[in-house]
């Protein structure tokens, strides 16, 4: 008896705007070593980095007495990406992208017993512990939520401070947020860009409606800034961690901070959304890094600790559990 593995044979890759090139380089990597041809479907509003992407990429083939084909490029709307879902002749499909979108795609392709791998919705959580060095737990949460306008799937979207010293690190996150520097993201020094499209600042406006009728309070921000481009203030609110709103991701730079009494309490309220992706707990107690890290501590895909939920995570095996998709794009098993 022998296992062995063969090409699936086409892999369909469709992207999102976020990481347009990363996140089809960590495809086409893994396609390519398992012997498949590789279609690629960008975001619609992403077409460029795709095209110049790709004819560096076929150069390169074609120095090398490659056929071009072996990396394909469709640029287009839904309805490319729908093709590709539904084609018999895609065998895996990698979608990133919403978790609404990213239903639509796993039904048309299991309709038709083909395989996915879907990275959809994070709404990630971070939680200090009193024992933590609030130094680096501070540092961390604000680059984790504000880094890249709030736009990465790893994105910190709820962050859990421990009682005793909830009122500590509110007030230096509050002391720190008006700091952030918002500009062009390519010059130095600037945190914050701007966020992707008007729709965005859309869901950006009316979540802070939604928020104030919920009893969330702003503490910072909470504004569109007025300057040519769509940009928004870095938004910290104070809110229950029973608040209907958290169940759901927005996407913009808003962080809703709350407090707790215990660990158990913490990985209650972490778990406690339909979204798995990335998870961190900061704490200099080993029990507690076990606990969390253990079967009855975080269900998220990516497990941190003492770092931010947002970083270089593609190293590891990549993704998230329920809601997320269950898929991974990195990894010693992503090839299979």
């Amino acid at each position: 008896m022998m296992e062995h593995w063969n090409p699936l044979g086409i892999v369909g890759v469709i992207t999102a705007f976020n990481f347009p090139n990363a996140v089809f380089g960590w495809n086409l990597a893994l396609s390519m070593i398992g012997g498949n041809m590789t279609i690629l479907k960008p975001a619609p509003t992403t077409p460029f980095i795709a095209i110049a992407t790709v004819k560096i990429i076929q150069a390169i083939l074609e120095k090398n007495g490659l056929p071009k084909s072996i990396v394909t490029l469709c640029v287009g709307g839904p309805e490319i990406g729908e093709r590709i879902a539904k084609d018999k002749r895609v065998n895996l499909v990698s979608f990133t992208g919403s978790t609404k979108i990213g239903k639509i795609v796993q039904s048309h392709v299991h309709d038709r017993f083909g395989k996915v791998l879907l990275e959809l919705g994070g709404n990630n959580s971070t939680i200090i512990l009193e024992d933590a060095n609030l130094e680096l737990a501070i540092k961390g949460s604000i680059f984790g939520a504000v880094g890249t306008c709030g736009q990465r799937c790893t994105s910190l979207r709820r962050l859990q401070i421990q009682e005793s010293i909830y009122e500590d690190v509110k007030a230096k996150l509050m002391k720190a947020y008006p700091t952030i520097s918002i500009g062009n993201p390519l010059e130095e020094g600037v945190l914050c860009g701007p966020v992707h499209s008007k729709m965005q600042i859309d869901i950006f406006t009316n979540g802070i409606e939604e928020i104030k009728k919920q009893g969330g309070k702003i503490l910072c921000g909470g504004k569109r800034i007025e300057r040519p481009g769509n940009y928004l203030e870095p938004t910290l609110v104070e809110i229950d961690s029973k608040a209907e709103i958290l169940q759901h991701e927005l996407f913009v730079p808003i962080l809703f901070i709350m407090k707790f009494k215990t660990l158990e309490e913490a990985i209650e309220n972490n778990n406690n959304v339909p979204q798995g992706l990335s998870s961190s707990l900061f704490t200099n107690d080993l029990k507690n890094l076990f606990k969390w890290t253990g079967p009855l501590g975080s269900d998220c895909g990516i497990v941190n600790v003492n770092i931010g939920t947002s970083g270089a995570e593609i190293g590891g095996a990549f993704g998230g559990e329920k809601e997320t998709g269950g898929g991974r794009e990195s990894g010693s098993d992503s090839w299979k």
